[in-house]
């Protein structure tokens, strides 16, 4: 049995029935499964329209977190700028104070070597006083007192008790005179100090005089000497 074929008339006839009949049109494409396939695309229409929106206000919320981090960003570099500045003044702050400290240990270094000459204090007391000075000029906080009995008078030229304040740095003897004035005895009776420690000791020592006044002309017999001469009060 033959197969049955349109012939050209009946398939115009269709094609225009197609374009002007809405009802025939959607009933032959239900028959070819347009209609399913159309729900398909409804359906993945829809879907998509769903992810837009979606999509969408991912890209709001993305905005207004790039918005927030921004603002997060700004407050940071003014917290860091507000920081810097605070650093630089607590550091000019350090620095007044520092300052003001030394000025404070020069004026009590200046009236304690005045209550000194005036008899305010005695000279222990001076001793007493000065003792951080030493730590200051040399670098050193144990100082130790050396005692010895001169029988011979080398020191003062008749048998006496020779004290010395001593201290020893990188094992190196530093004999140490702290005086309100240093004067040229001062600086002999230290040099002879020196060598009968060197003699009793084994040991060259280093002399300093630690002084708030230096009477003229001690620098140069010091030096001769060698012994180093340092005043109390820092030069302005």
């Amino acid at each position: 049995m033959a197969s049955p074929t349109l012939s050209p008339e009946e398939k115009e006839r269709i094609l225009k029935t197609l374009e002007v009949d809405k009802e025939f049109r959607y009933a032959l494409m239900g028959l070819l499964g347009f209609s399913e396939i159309l729900d398909r695309v409804t359906k993945l229409e829809e879907r998509f329209a769903k992810l837009e929106e979606r999509f969408a206000d991912l890209e709001e919320r993305f905005t207004k977190l790039e918005e927030r981090v921004s603002k997060l960003e700004e407050r940071m570099l003014k917290l860091e700028e507000r920081f810097a500045d605070l650093e630089k003044r607590f550091l000019e702050l350090e620095n007044r104070f520092a300052r003001i400290e030394e000025e404070l240990r020069e004026t009590r270094r200046v009236v304690v070597i005045i209550a000194h000459r005036f008899g305010v204090i005695s000279e222990e007391s001076f001793r007493q006083a000065m003792k951080y000075v030493v730590e200051d000029v040399l670098g050193v906080a144990k100082v130790e007192k050396w005692v010895y009995r001169d029988d011979d008078g080398f020191v003062y030229g008749y048998p006496s008790i020779v004290e010395v304040d001593v201290a020893i740095k990188d094992r190196e003897h530093i004999l140490i005179e702290v005086k309100s004035r240093a004067s040229k005895a001062d600086v002999s009776e230290l040099h002879k100090i020196g060598l009968l420690y060197e003699r009793r000791e084994g040991v060259k020592p280093k002399l300093v005089i630690i002084a708030g006044f230096i009477d003229p002309d001690t620098h140069s017999l010091a030096k001769r000497l060698g012994v180093e001469v340092i005043p109390i009060i820092t030069p302005a």
